[in-house]
């Protein structure tokens, strides 16, 4: 008998794992093959554009994937520096092997925490309550509360033009029983597919006639806690090329041989990361797609191509690389190919990623219909989180959409569901100037504090951090400037107006052109430069983020409105059919995830907001 029992050794049931024995419960991960644990089967990397937003989180909570990170990086980017702050964000090229590698000793050095090898083929379920599972040699095994994060792993299949295989993305054995075990408890199940592109031979590529892709030259790291960038030192370079009309003409002439367009495909693919097919297809004019070729390891040959993804066979596959410019000598390591695999309809969630149809139940990562590694790691840790505080008899932690990318990330899914795999993105938040990557220890931090995976060391450096943010702040308002004739030509250099009187520094930097570089021409600043950063954006963005801040609070005065567990939507007049229709199929918790189920209108939300002040009609 164990406390709780993850499911699958990926992303998310590391995170859920770790987060579970580090609350105190004691925790067995039970996966395929051990070999595999953490494993990077798709892109070589971490972060980008929201998901790097989302990995700050994760560590922020106490959570593993930054550090991890960290201690495999072999290139760091800041990506769209050249824009505002709201959507800033890093960006690792990760080592396929060490990053692994370091999660699995990681797991493996966690006193709550064991290792089991062997798949689960069935769940042991009470009364709508989970108890344990049951392992391939029919082992039982219980348990308070069970954590699925099975990956692609459920009935999955690996097709590369007309050719299908019943197994994983290195060759494993697929999760057979599983899928149709919930289906018999009364969850929906989907078909989703995702792929990969080819893997090519370094020595093979002309990198001459290749644009070269560096990473950051300052220290840049995910982790609050860890600086310790002996891998970072590395800086690999990345290389940019593209496809051309030759490509496309391959492509088209031999569409129908696919896995997609032969018609051998029953899931349905990503509509933010296509294959390139399809992206040849719908974008047909197009004349290029840009792809990245991205070392996957120090320790090995292989080189992935970002923005090839393909289920073409393999003889096409051949064709398709060689019609790219530096890539028509190139080696392939190993071919590309889609994989199918089941989902549950993430609507039968609870925003604690707890099920609605089995309690103590909880799923995390593309078992919910999401992709990417990082989407992925966010959810695996707050189920590791909220199975822990249940079975502890707390409330749930459950993040709002202006406090993290991971709430509106857990929002969507519970409330608006997939149709196909779920890519976060910036333009899905609302509030993203407040969820920015620079301040997600401010957002977060205390949370983790709170909850027990931040420990005391962390936490003091975090309100010291919050105290020096305070003071600075006061200190650049107390400061003033005054119209002297050196100030003026300094003014005049970096093309701002002068003064005709006294200002404070704090009233400077809302000018865009004065950075906060220039006060340490004329002050003393004895802060870290997150310190110094996390101010400058604080107050170059004043009005902006008040104007958020006040748009939240009328988000979270709505999801103050509790919706009685016993309601009867069919009763209430007035409200539209299709209104009452998705409100009764997931049974929101608040006014305000009511708000935002499609199909839920504003008059929808209006009658129901009056229904709920009046307490007409108390349901048994």
């Amino acid at each position: 008998m164990v406390d709780i029992i993850v499911v699958g050794g990926g992303h998310a049931g590391c995170e859920a794992s770790l987060a579970a024995a580090r609350l105190g419960m004691k925790t067995l991960l039970v996966t395929g093959n051990l070999e595999n644990i953490a494993d990077m089967p798709c892109n070589p990397s971490i972060g980008g554009p929201a998901k790097g937003i989302v990995v700050r989180e994760i560590d922020a909570l106490g959570g593993e994937m930054g550090k991890n990170t960290d201690k495999a990086s072999l290139q760091m980017k800041l990506l769209n520096t050249k824009k505002g702050p709201a959507v800033w964000a890093l960006r690792a090229q990760a080592d396929k092997i060490t990053y692994p590698k370091e999660m699995r000793k990681t797991l493996e050095q966690e006193k709550n925490l064991e290792l089991k090898t062997s798949l689960v083929e069935d769940l042991i379920v009470e009364n709508s309550q989970i108890k344990g599972v049951i392992l391939e040699n029919k082992e039982r095994i219980l348990a308070r509360a069970v954590i699925l994060t099975t990956g692609t792993y459920l009935k999955s299949s690996i097709l590369v033009g007309s050719k299908k295989k019943s197994e994983g993305p290195h060759g494993e054995r697929p999760s057979l029983f599983l899928s149709d075990c919930l289906k018999k408890l009364g969850f929906n199940i989907l078909r989703l597919k995702t792929g990969t592109p080819p893997r090519i031979k370094r020595e093979s590529i002309h990198f001459d006639e290749l644009t070269k892709e560096e990473g950051s030259k300052e220290l840049l790291t995910f982790s609050y806690d860890s600086h310790d960038s002996t891998a970072y030192q590395l800086q690999v370079p990345c290389y940019l090329t593209y496809t051309n009309e030759k490509t496309h003409k391959i492509i088209l002439d031999n569409l129908e041989k696919s896995s997609m367009y032969g018609g051998y495909v029953e899931g349905i693919g990503p509509r933010y990361c296509p294959s390139i097919e399809d992206k040849v297809v719908r974008f047909r004019d197009k004349q290029r797609h840009q792809l990245f070729l991205e070392p996957e390891s120090i320790y090995y040959d292989d080189i992935y191509i970002q923005g090839l993804s393909t289920s073409m066979p393999q003889d096409i596959q051949e064709q398709i690389v060689h019609s790219i410019q530096g890539l028509e000598d190139a080696e392939i390591l190993k071919y590309a190919y889609a994989i199918e695999y089941d989902a549950i309809d993430s609507k039968q969630l609870k925003p604690s990623l707890e099920t609605k149809l089995v309690e103590n139940l909880f799923t995390a990562g593309q078992i919910n219909g999401t992709s990417g590694y990082e989407e992925a790691a966010g959810q695996g840790l707050i189920a590791g989180i909220n199975a822990s505080l249940k079975l502890q008899g707390k409330d749930p932690l459950i993040l709002k959409r202006n406090e993290a990318y991971i709430g509106v990330l857990i929002d969507d899914l519970v409330t608006k569901g997939v149709k196909d795999p779920y890519r976060l993105l910036t333009s899905r938040a609302e509030y993203r100037l407040l969820l920015r990557d620079d301040n997600a220890d401010l957002r977060l931090r205390q949370y983790g504090y709170e909850i027990g995976l931040i420990d005391e060391q962390r936490y003091q450096k975090f309100l010291k951090k919050k105290e020096d943010i305070k003071n600075l702040m006061e200190y650049l308002h107390e400061k003033r400037m005054t119209p002297q004739k050196e100030v003026n030509e300094f003014l005049k250099e970096i093309g701002s107006s002068p003064l005709n009187a006294g200002i404070s520094f704090y009233e400077l930097l809302k000018r865009p052109e004065f950075k906060m570089d220039y006060c340490k021409k004329f002050l003393p600043l004895p802060y870290e430069d997150s310190v110094l950063n996390e101010v400058e954006i604080e107050i170059k963005y004043e009005g902006y983020i008040q104007k958020a801040n006040n748009d939240a609070e009328k988000m979270i005065a709505l999801e103050k409105i509790k919706i009685p567990k016993n309601i009867h939507y069919q009763e209430i007049l007035n409200i539209a059919s299709e209104a009452k229709q998705k409100l009764e199929e997931i049974k929101p918790e608040t006014l305000g995830q009511a708000s935002r189920i499609s199909g839920v209108n504003p008059s929808d939300i209006a009658i129901l907001s009056i229904y709920l002040k009046k307490g007409i009609k108390k349901h048994d």
